[in-house]
């Protein structure tokens, strides 16, 4: 009876055992033969848009203030008194020192003491000449004594214009004893202290004063764009001109388009452009170096895309564009203008078409792809 319970046993563990291998061998059979479903990229998309977009044409430019007027002194003498002070903006007219005027009010009494006594004389002359002139028609005095009075009445008005002069030379030297200035600028730093004796020999210079409003930046452009800017100034005057700082992050001022150079530099084959901003704010200083950046045009309705989305390898230029079914496919395309963020496709794509954006070094063609934010969410 024993004996026969163990083989029950037996049988039943042997056909349990061979149950539970066919379970398993069936189990992965059935997954070794399914087809597996691939796993979508993750990848961050933008939709083509129509818009417009600016063509610039950017040259390296330095701020040239339109006026910079070193003004010295005229005449010799000491500087009694500085009105101005470092870094004054001063209005034309405006007096900027005074130098010892004593002397040459000295100078102006004399010169008009000395008018005043030949000034006599010529009238004296004058009035003998008209009793000459009287006394001869009654012959009652020589020919020659008439023609010796005449001459000396031209004499002494030579001499009072001689005085003249030097009376307007002395009030003239007493304006340049005070000098104004000549323009309205930005005076810079104090180059002579009181008390110091200034020279028109020496060439003595009082104050330097350079045009802040407006303010001009010139800039150079390659050759082969100097064409297409003067045709657009044959159709549209006052072209925009943005000064950029160093890196093209930041607009700095914005002018316009004044003039070209009259001839192309041959050593580098360039022109030279001069630009002119208000600059109310003073952020543009004689000297700066700034990038010139100008507005050739804008183009309108054009279909455009970030710069990330357009891909490059030895032979084209590509996208990657997203189907309806999630995957991808290659799209050759022909890019036109590109500033700062988009570029513009002329050929190849559509607005409204998505495009991929970042997560392009694991595509192919036909590969799955899972839209995602910046944050990683998921898109639908």
């Amino acid at each position: 009876m024993r004996k026969h319970r163990r083989v029950v046993w037996a049988a039943a563990v042997a056909v349990l055992g061979v149950g539970l291998w066919a379970l398993v061998h069936a189990r992965s059979a059935g997954r070794a033969s399914a087809p597996r479903t691939p796993v979508p990229i993750p990848v961050s998309t933008a939709v083509a848009e129509s818009g417009s977009i600016n063509v610039y044409l950017t040259g390296l430019g330095s701020v040239t203030p339109l006026a910079t007027i070193t003004v010295k002194t005229r005449i010799d003498g000491e500087l009694m008194t500085v009105f101005y002070h470092e870094g004054d903006t001063i209005r034309e007219g405006a007096p900027l020192v005074e130098i010892d005027p004593r002397p040459y009010e000295v100078q102006l009494q004399q010169a008009q003491g000395q008018l005043a006594k030949d000034q006599a004389a010529l009238d004296n002359s004058r009035i003998d000449l008209q009793r000459y002139e009287a006394l001869i028609t009654k012959n009652a005095v020589a020919q020659q004594v008439l023609v010796t009075q005449r001459s000396t009445v031209q004499q002494n008005e030579g001499v009072v214009k001689t005085d003249q002069a030097a009376v307007a030379n002395a009030k003239l030297n007493l304006v340049y004893t005070r000098p104004t200035a000549p323009i309205t600028g930005k005076v810079g730093l104090r180059l002579v202290d009181p008390g110091n004796f200034v020279s028109a020999a020496a060439g003595t210079p009082l104050a330097v004063i350079t045009e802040m409003q407006p303010m001009s930046v010139i800039f150079t452009l390659p050759e082969g764009q100097v064409q297409a800017v003067i045709a657009r100034r044959r159709s549209r005057a006052g072209l925009r001109v943005d000064a950029m700082d160093r890196d093209m992050s930041k607009t700095l001022a914005t002018g316009t388009l004044t003039t070209l150079d009259n001839q192309i530099d041959p050593t580098t084959g360039t022109l030279k452009l001069r630009a002119t901003f208000d600059n109310k704010d003073g952020a543009l200083i004689p000297n700066q170096f700034v990038n010139a950046r100008l507005l050739l045009e804008t183009k309108t309705n054009a279909t455009l895309v970030p710069n990330a989305a357009v891909q490059r390898n030895g032979t084209a230029t590509f996208v990657y564009v997203i189907r309806p079914n999630s995957t991808v496919s290659v799209r050759r395309v022909t890019v036109g203008t590109i500033d700062a963020h988009r570029s513009q496709i002329t050929s190849g794509l559509a607005p409204g078409e998505h495009v991929v954006t970042q997560g392009v070094d694991k595509l192919t063609e036909g590969a799955a792809v899972e839209s995602q934010t910046p944050d990683g969410v998921a898109v639908p």
